[in-house]
């Protein structure tokens, strides 16, 4: 049975209008964070192989052109490391500026390499660092940005509040891909190779701005202090203990499993559907490439509604099951999905992406509740950033390369259906094993969970 104990009167939770303050400061951040991150994705697709490898055409390049896009997911679960380490023990704020920090410098220098032509060999190596730097950045930013929301939010509506976090990442694709479309309608192709694809990465520098409004702004969550007052209690004011990172992956191994199993077929077909879409769109369908990002932002829009609807929707009726609903439909979606896309017919490839975006979001909107229920207060951060990172190197930075070489070598569309069923296989295994916390008390920690457990043993009534 799911514990539904309130939180210590001490640390009362935020009103509404607080965490309309809250909400706000999260979605902006994650929105920008990710603007940053993921107009690497759409930049991937249209213009980095003619820029960094020019010496190879067609697929090759498009491939070698992904592969730098999934260097920055590799970096990813050392940036969630790191960056849980410190959230879970000197609270969740920090790392989630220096996140923002990092990946604005990181952006705006991507924006200002010199391509293959100026400096050879150089340019892709550069190109290169500047990704890991960036996948640093967002492999800090997601855990603390739920966290913020999720550990400050009423407990009957821990699944909403999380999802905008999600609604983020959305804003994010949306706006970068229109910053991309604006400029490809208002200049010649030969300019938007030579200029135009840096103007989004140079606007990067408004992260570091924003990173210092979240620190002026934004209070410490409620775990957290009430986690930090218990602890300099216990030790006569001194700071709070190390958490051992092998004794947490020891204990908690399986969860972290669990969830990076559960973010398998969220973020393989996401980036699919944002980024492999866009290529395979204009070189395999014959589309344009404004079309196809027209497209592309119409149906990720529709996330704008759906994430938090069923983020809502898991406050009532539970986190896991509607997870694995979603993952099931993905799967049976998998081949309708590219026989619309197919077509060439743009209404149909529309409806094809926004019946899979919405089948990602009855997944993507209750995920940050979920993960967040998963893990005890001190390994919090560490163990959700751990899990989510961890699936994002070998399902979502890698699935548009994937999905490329897989097309090149077969010929048929069909290898990638079966490669989004083979996701959500993974996918559904983790989340039906996962125990369902539904609404659980954020404010325990591993201490107080192995009392709870000894007392429940013992056959004592834990309060």
């Amino acid at each position: 049975m799911a514990s539904t104990i309130e939180p210590p009167v001490d640390f009362d939770l935020p009103e509404e209008s607080k965490m309309t303050k809250l909400a706000s400061a999260s979605v902006l951040a994650t929105a920008l964070e990710w603007f940053d991150f993921l107009i690497y994705s759409t930049a991937s697709a249209l213009v980095f192989g003619h820029i960094f490898f020019p010496s190879l055409d067609g697929a090759l390049g498009t491939i070698a052109s992904f592969g730098t896009l999934a260097v920055g997911f590799i970096a990813r679960p050392v940036g969630g490391i790191i960056a849980g380490a410190l959230g879970d023990r000197f609270g969740r704020k920090g790392p989630l500026v220096a996140s923002m920090v990092i990946m604005g410098l990181a952006t705006a220098s991507i924006g200002m390499l010199p391509g293959y032509d100026t400096i050879g060999i150089w340019a892709p190596i550069l190109l290169i660092t500047a990704r890991l730097v960036q996948g640093l950045g967002v492999g800090a930013q997601w855990g603390g940005a739920t966290l913020l929301l999720t550990e400050h939010s009423p407990i009957r509506r821990r699944g909403f509040y999380g999802s905008l976090v999600q609604l983020g990442t959305v804003a994010g694709i949306i706006i970068g891909n229109a910053f991309f479309l604006c400029i490809l309608l208002f200049v010649d192709e030969d300019a938007f190779i030579a200029w135009g694809w840096r103007v989004p990465f140079l606007s990067g520098l408004l992260l570091v701005a924003v990173g210092i409004f979240v620190q002026m702004k934004i209070e410490e969550t409620p775990v957290f202090k009430s986690m930090q007052a218990k602890a300099q209690a216990e030790t006569a004011g001194k700071e709070m203990p190390k958490v051992s990172l092998l004794g947490a992956v020891r204990r908690y191994w399986r969860q972290i499993l669990q969830a990076a199993g559960a973010f398998f077929v969220v973020n393989g077909t996401f980036y699919v559907m944002i980024s492999g879409m866009l290529s395979y769109g204009t070189a395999n369908v014959g589309l344009s490439q404004t079309t196809m990002i027209m497209i592309v932002c119409l149906a990720v829009a529709t996330q704008i509604f759906t994430i938090p609807y069923f983020g809502a929707w898991s406050d009532r009726h539970g986190r896991r099951k509607i997870f694995l609903v979603g993952t099931v439909l993905m799967a049976v979606w998998a081949f309708p999905f590219f026989w619309l896309v197919d077509t060439g017919n743009p209404v149909l490839v529309g409806l094809s992406l926004i019946v899979g975006l919405t089948l990602h979001a009855m997944m993507f909107g209750p995920q940050a509740a979920l993960f967040a229920e998963m893990f005890p207060a001190d390994i919090r951060y560490f163990g959700a950033s751990l899990g989510f990172q961890l699936a994002s190197v070998f399902a979502g930075g890698l699935a548009p390369m994937i999905m490329v070489s897989l097309i090149e070598f077969t010929g048929t569309s069909a290898s990638v259906s079966a490669y989004i069923i083979a996701m959500a296989i993974i996918t559904f295994i983790a989340v039906y094993t996962i125990k369902e916390r539904f609404q659980a008390n954020l404010h325990e920690t591993t201490r107080d969970i192995e009392e709870r457990e000894a007392s429940e043993a013992a056959g004592v009534e834990h309060v």
